[in-house]
């Protein structure tokens, strides 16, 4: 699986930095300045979490993130 595979949720604080997360994948996200930043730190933690799974001969988690506005 790839990050494509996932659903991405991008949202702004309220000390104006950003956050990008990947809800579900335990430990996927990244806080940075700006939502460029962000985005682009979340790869490489994906990146890094993908890599962590491998090793351990295990698959990725599903995504059964759903999106709705409530």
């Amino acid at each position: 699986m790839t990050m494509n595979d996932y659903k991405t949720i991008l949202y702004r604080q309220d000390d104006g930095s950003w956050v990008a997360e990947i809800p579900a994948i335990s430990g996927c996200y990244a806080l940075m300045p700006t939502r460029e930043e962000a985005l682009a730190e979340l790869k490489g933690v994906f990146a890094m979490i993908a890599a962590e799974y491998q090793e351990k001969g295990a698959p990725l988690p599903a995504d059964t993130t759903e999106l709705l506005h409530a």
